[in-house]
């Protein structure tokens, strides 16, 4: 139920974005992270494991976190740009988040850290873009043009697929040596999201790469 919950997030979003409510699509994302969090958690706490469960939380995520934020974008390039071509561009996110779950579900070293950028965090990146382009945001609207949206679309998609490590955060315990850079990250995400609110978004997803790529440096120097 919680996980067909999420997939009914992804549905409703889908048509909130052609009925001109990208944002409120972009906050089905933020509610259909919650229940895929609860039904991981659920699982664990039932001790429940099987394989429907496995391939229909990818199917949920699939729609969510792949197509949802592909149309969500599609949406914006769309409305500053003429050119007929460009748009399509945003679908790439769609391809390749179907193709890091497929690798997630056949892939075992995915316990303790994440190989390649996961999909709720390249669905989170662009729900706050439209709050962004709408509002105003300290000038950035200016920034976000049709062609910066097409690249971001891509370095999504690449990022999707990449062999990067980033942090998991999955406690397994809550000790401060094993759990630092989550610790780290989980404040400057919780002041940013204080300061500067939905527009922090981006940002934090931005942190998450960036102290991502400092625990593996750190690691690699021990």
């Amino acid at each position: 139920m919680l996980t067909l919950a999420n997939l009914l997030c992804g549905c409703a979003g889908i048509v909130l974005v052609f009925s001109g409510h990208p944002e409120n699509a972009a906050m089905l994302i933020w509610i259909a992270a919650v229940f895929d969090f609860l039904d991981g958690a659920a699982a664990r706490i039932l001790k429940i494991n099987s394989e429907i469960g496995k391939e229909l939380d990818s199917l949920a995520d699939m729609v969510t976190f792949g197509v949802l934020p592909s149309i969500i974008m599609f949406q914006l390039i769309s409305e500053l740009t003429s050119n007929p071509i460009l748009p399509w561009i945003s679908f790439s996110i769609a391809l390749f988040s179907a193709l890091r779950l497929a690798k997630f579900n056949t892939d075992d070293r995915q316990s303790e850290q994440f190989i390649g950028l996961p999909t709720p965090a390249s669905a989170f990146f662009i729900s706050g873009l439209p709050f962004m382009l709408n509002q105003n945001f300290k000038g950035l609207n200016h920034l976000l043009n049709a062609e910066i949206l097409a690249v971001i679309s891509i370095i999504l998609s690449l990022l999707l697929v990449s062999r990067l490590p980033l942090i998991s955060l999955k406690f397994k315990n809550f000790t401060w040596k094993q759990n630092a850079f989550r610790y780290v990250f989980l404040a400057v995400s919780v002041v940013m999201l204080l300061v500067w609110n939905v527009f922090a978004i981006p940002g934090v997803i931005m942190i998450y790469i960036l102290l991502s790529l400092l625990s593996q440096v750190i690691t690699s120097y021990k």
